[in-house]
């Protein structure tokens, strides 16, 4: 007589016993054509700032601009930086987005209820833009105002910035200040920052543009924070 071998549990991908959550996936490198659009990185404009053309054939480079703008109220500027590696080296495979209000203060979102600031109908505050072979980002957009803050306090004028890498499983929040600003002081979210290291989150003045650099690891480490 023979004996009978049950066989093993069915353990492919049909298998619901293999079903749970999908893990966290490394983030990037990004698909050129379709993540950093053309003028992604311009708030104020109509130029292609925020695409890397080069990186694929001219006859792909179809993406269409964004609709034309109208004019946008309050102080353009230009926001600029290189974002540096562990070993201080350039990551030329980064992409960066911002998010801020309006120089009146004012969010382009719903969920800000505050009416009696004007909503400037040409600025959605979203931007977005790659690193270049020399690890450069660079945005045209307007200086924020101040914004509510915790315990009906204010927020100092700043960008919300997200950073994306190689490499990166999450991606990692930080915040641009700028120099020289009276609210910064008294800022909330500033305050959070070990004192010695707040000089990180602080853009300063270099010619034309505002200079911020992120460091992603090491000595001169930008402060993220969690969400």
């Amino acid at each position: 007589m023979t004996d009978q071998i049950n066989p093993a549990p069915r353990q492919d991908n049909q298998d619901p016993a293999l079903f749970g959550q999908t893990p966290s996936q490394t983030v990037g490198p990004f698909f050129h054509y379709g993540l950093p659009w053309k003028g992604g990185a311009d708030l104020v404009g109509q130029s292609d700032m925020g695409a890397r053309p080069e990186l694929f054939p001219e006859d792909h480079y179809v993406l269409n601009l964004a609709p034309p703008k109208g004019a946008v109220g309050g102080e353009t500027i230009t926001l600029e930086g290189v974002v540096y590696d562990a070993d201080g080296k350039p990551v030329s495979d980064a992409m960066i987005e911002i998010w801020q209000a309006n120089a009146a203060g004012r969010y382009a979102s719903p969920d800000d209820p505050r009416t009696d600031i004007p909503l400037d109908e040409s600025f959605i505050g979203f931007g977005r833009a790659s690193t270049s072979d020399e690890g450069l980002y660079r945005f045209r957009t307007v200086l924020p105002g101040v914004v509510p803050g915790p315990g009906n306090g204010l927020q100092a004028p700043h960008i919300a910035v997200g950073v994306f890498g190689r490499g990166l499983i999450k991606r990692l929040v930080t915040r641009v200040y700028f120099e020289d600003q009276a609210a910064n002081q008294t800022d909330p979210i500033l305050a959070l920052a070990p004192a010695e290291r707040r000089d990180t989150l602080i853009a300063r003045k270099v010619g034309d543009a505002w200079r911020f650099d992120i460091v992603l690891q090491g000595e001169r480490e930008t402060v993220f924070f969690d969400i």
